[in-house]
């Protein structure tokens, strides 16, 4: 663990933060912390992994509270369907790609150049999406083709 300055705690304006509903906190903890090369800084109640410079808070689910009625929070069912995932962007993705392998990652495909980035996606323990990408056109001009483009 490490000193409350760790914390997502902004002395001033605002910070983003993820929160993930896990089923698992010890295994979501343990994967964000060694795929990612992050920090524990809280172990559970909630966990919360500091990664680079953002925080992912896990906690199991659970029914409603006074401060969100009607809403219930819970792991992914399928990974069929997502409304959202995480976007990380690195350097080098090749050394990203290995390190997180040799983590326990299992990706959906090998990096694919798609001429303004070359991109890949894999799934956390709960089945939520991560994309990696690393800018390699975009940074000279060169966008990513359409849907229709790509046809």
């Amino acid at each position: 663990m490490t000193p409350d300055g760790d914390l997502p705690a902004p002395e001033r304006g605002l910070l983003l933060t993820h929160f993930l509903t896990v089923r698992d906190v010890e295994v979501s903890r343990r994967f964000y912390a060694d795929v990612f090369g992050g920090e524990v800084v809280m172990g559970e109640n909630p966990a919360i992994v500091k990664v680079a410079n953002t925080w992912i808070i896990m906690n199991p689910g659970g029914g409603p509270t006074p401060d969100k009625p009607g809403v219930t929070l819970e792991a992914p069912r399928s990974g069929e369907r997502v409304s959202s995932f995480l976007n990380v962007r690195v350097a080098d993705i090749a050394a990203f790609y290995t390190h997180a392998v040799a983590n326990g990652a299992d990706f959906l495909t090998e990096p694919v150049d798609r001429g303004s980035e070359l991109r890949c996606y894999f799934r956390d323990p709960d089945g939520y999406l991560i994309e990696v990408g690393q800018s390699t056109g975009l940074l000279t001009g060169i966008h990513a083709a359409t849907p229709e483009e790509s046809s």
